[in-house]
């Protein structure tokens, strides 16, 4: 296995990160067609290029050899205005994958080591997540890493 380098997004990033949003709507929109369009993506290239120059949104890249085998997208979250929730500063990763062909091979586990010691240094309490009930790998892999339910959220379909 070649060296998987972790570093911030560029905008010449884009098409491959697009090739990954895809992979990654699509496991969503097989699990759940009634709430994610088939064949979409969740951001369109306008969309990421602002995003990539966000710095309450940083978003890293896994690459090997020039190609990213995998993101994670982050947004920094602190309640400063609610009184009855303590102010703490979370980096929530909005969407963490690692492409088909190169699951197993760690680079998801390298992803999150680099997003939490990023959150320390950045004066984080805490790193969240969600993840949808029925894509049971994330959940395993989020579980093998040492996330921990911290709230459900639940539904009645009408």
């Amino acid at each position: 296995m070649c060296e998987v380098t972790i570093r911030r997004a560029k905008f010449a990033d884009i098409p491959q990160i697009d090739r990954l949003l895809f992979e990654v709507h699509k496991v969503h929109s097989d699990i759940r067609p009634d709430l994610f369009t088939v064949g979409e993506k969740k951001y369109t290239d306008e969309e990421l290029e602002r995003i990539i120059v966000d710095e309450q949104k940083p978003i890293f890249v896994a690459e090997i050899n020039g190609k990213v085998k995998g993101y994670a997208f982050c947004i920094f979250k602190q309640d400063l205005e609610n009184k009855s929730v303590t102010d703490i500063k979370t980096l929530y990763i909005d969407d963490l994958c690692v492409d088909e062909d190169s699951r197993g091979t760690h680079i998801g586990t390298k992803l999150y080591n680099y997003v939490i010691d990023f959150a320390k240094n950045s004066g984080c309490y805490n790193v969240t997540l969600n993840v949808w009930a029925g894509n049971d790998n994330a959940i395993k892999f989020y579980e093998h890493i040492g996330f921990k339910v911290q709230k459900i959220g639940m539904e009645t379909i009408l």
